[in-house]
């Protein structure tokens, strides 16, 4: 008969192991240093948090369910010796948001943990928001067990195996610990996924609740996989490189558009190719700040709803640069912003989306990596002399940019509309949003912007000069992602004093915030813009249809109350005027906490309470037309 294991000599054994690597620094230097055995048993889920450290996995966000008790046990041991730390939230898709952002903000790769069934389905789904943004974030889902006694509480009632396997891998990569020595693959498949410089995406790791506490009988510590960095790529081809200089020298009109995939390069180089090549630029909603907003060259954001400048610079190029997109149907008018390009140049780490666009020379690699050896081709012939000063292009390009900064001065200079629904004035969202844009950039916030009409307006209303400074999720634009991300600042290890922009129903989606942000000691500000009402639907339903339908509220929320019953939050209201809101943020901003700050905001007819939309977008009744210039263009 099989020996029974002694817990209690496992949770002792376990409680020297986590203090000696403590003391020790890491996992490595405790067994090479001869403190600690290289052949342990531990049990599987030990191993796990193990693994992780070499990963420098060390933050465990979720919720615990009879799916992942002992894993919540083995984290309270490691936590309690000071090498993990677990932030316990009230929602699993928040979980999801939080660790998205402390990636995407901070660099530090944590872990999303929850139970099984409907627990790791909110997580699943909001993973949508790494895996459209290549953000490399673990999730730990606790699974059924393999003995298949019958079925298990909370699964897909479903005589199948590996459903939840099948489920995660349709978003990404997935692996189940049907056996506990396997966990050393899903280990390197993990750090694979997570960190890969050609496009990180969520990794999912499934836990059979039987399999995490079986014991890993003398298992080998020095077996769990390290960390290795993972180097970056660099076009190989010096044909395409030359072919790609011959291209710039032949064209005048010549834009340059980036994408998320594009975040991480170095604003210097980007500048030096932009001076080199003559061209002007224009990025994505996500990555604004990349060239200073003041910069001649800046035509800002462009696409569905983009900015006249940038929308300009996008139809009327002749030659297009693509750096770190995936082509997503907003970011260019779904394929019809390309009006008059001749030719595509698209550099891009991952093959299927250079070759997004017909008429294109793929330029595989790093974005900065092989923007260094263009800028080295151009120097190398006399392209970047030809192309020096200011052509008509770039001239013609900056007076649609003093244009579009004319058109939304109008909107800010006149602030206040009278609404019909709330029958007296309001703050429009356009200024009212750029008051508090404004005040964050005077305090160093990071500003993050939740879906829907906020976000529209807030990508237009963005003037960064260095990047890093706004995230907004356009590529799940998933409500609820702003203040939830608002708990990565708590988390990070030298976090930074944020800002959440959010609608009604953005925050309405996740108001757990409120708890969790006493919780864990936020220090930021939630800027809630009420119009009672879907205003980015509700508008286009009316530009298609000239009626809205079922996106309007006729409940009136005292959200000011709401957040006051969450004892530790503090709440203001933003008042009518500039003045008021003015104010109301200031007073935020010295509360040692999370503050709330409620501005309500007209929403109707007149073309000052809006930025306007540039762009066409394959959705509705629009979908013929769009399609059909999309075929006469030949993209």
């Amino acid at each position: 008969m099989k020996t029974m294991i002694d817990w209690t000599q496992v949770y002792q054994k376990r409680t020297e192991r986590a203090a000696i690597i403590k003391d020790a620094g890491s996992l490595q230097q405790a067994v090479l240093s001869g403190r600690l055995e290289q052949y342990c048993d531990v049990t599987v889920n030990e191993a796990l948090v193990l693994g992780l450290l070499n990963q420098n996995v060390r933050k465990y966000i979720g919720i615990f369910g009879h799916g992942s008790t002992d894993l919540a046990e083995v984290l309270r041991t490691y936590q309690h010796a000071g090498l993990v730390r677990v932030y316990n939230v009230r929602h699993e898709t928040e979980a999801s948001h939080a660790a998205a952002l402390l990636k995407w903000q901070y660099g530090e790769t944590a872990a999303v943990v929850t139970s099984i069934g409907p627990g790791a389905l909110h997580a699943f789904a909001g993973s949508l928001t790494p895996q459209s943004n290549g953000l490399g974030v673990y999730y730990i889902f606790g699974d059924e067990t393999t003995h298949n006694e019958g079925p298990n509480m909370q699964q897909i009632p479903k005589q199948e195996q590996d459903l939840y396997l099948k489920l995660v891998s349709v978003m990404g990569k997935g692996y189940t610990l049907t056996e506990g020595n396997a966990l050393f693959t899903a280990l390197k498949w993990g750090w694979q996924t997570t960190q890969n410089p050609a496009g990180e995406q969520p990794f999912y790791l499934l836990l059979p609740m039987n399999v995490q506490s079986a014991m890993l009988t003398d298992c080998n510590l020095l077996e769990l996989p390290e960390g290795s960095p993972i180097p970056i790529q660099q076009c190989a081809n010096e044909s395409a490189l030359e072919q790609a200089a011959e291209l710039i020298r032949k064209y005048e009109k010549i834009t340059v558009k980036i994408g998320g995939g594009a975040r991480k390069m170095s604003p210097e180089v980007l500048r030096e190719f932009l001076q080199k090549s003559g061209a002007a630029f224009v990025h994505g909603p996500n990555v604004p700040g990349m060239l200073p907003y003041n910069d001649s060259r800046n035509m800002t954001v462009g696409g569905s709803k983009g900015s006249l400048c940038g929308n300009y610079a996008m139809e009327q190029c002749e030659l297009l640069i693509v750096i770190g997109a995936r082509g997503v149907c907003q970011w260019d008018s779904s394929g019809v912003a390309w009006k008059n390009v001749k030719q595509i140049i698209n550099i891009n780490s991952r093959l299927e989306d250079a070759l997004h666009y017909n008429h294109t020379l793929p330029l595989i690699g790093d974005a900065e990596v092989v923007l260094k050896q263009l800028i080295e081709k151009l120097d190398a012939s006399d392209i970047s002399a030809s192309k020096a000063g200011e052509s008509e292009w770039l001239q013609s390009c900056a007076a649609k940019k003093q244009a579009w900064d004319q058109f939304k001065a109008e909107r800010y200079n006149h602030p206040v509309l009278f609404d019909q629904k709330w029958k007296r004035d309001l703050l429009t969202q356009p200024a009212a949003i750029k008051m508090v844009v404004d005040f964050a950039d005077g305090v160093g916030a990071v500003k993050l912007f939740d879906a829907g009409d906020v976000q529209a307006n807030g990508f237009q209303a963005v003037e960064d000069m260095i990047p890093g400074k706004t995230f907004t999720d356009t590529g799940a634009s998933y409500m609820g992602f702003a203040v939830s991300a608002l708990l990565a600042s708590a988390m990070a290890d030298q976090g930074q004093y944020t800002i959440a922009f959010t609608g009604d129903g953005s925050f309405l989606m996740n108001p757990q915030i409120l708890l969790d942000g006493v919780q864990h000691h936020v220090k930021g500000i939630i800027a809630l813009f009420d119009n009672r009402r879907m205003a980015a639907i509700s508008g286009l339903q009316k530009a298609q249809y000239g009626h809205e339908f079922a996106t309007d509220d006729v409940v009136d929320v005292d959200y000011v109350r709401l957040c006051e019953a969450f004892k530790g939050a503090k709440a203001l209201h933003g008042g009518y005027s500039p003045q008021e809101l003015k104010a109301a943020l200031q007073e935020a901003y010295q509360y040692d906490g999370l503050t709330l700050v409620y501005i309500s905001v007209y929403c109707g007819d007149d073309e000052l309470g809006g930025l306007g939309v540039f762009g066409s977008w394959n959705v509705g009744n629009w979908c013929e037309a769009v399609q059909q210039e999309k075929h006469r263009i030949g993209l």
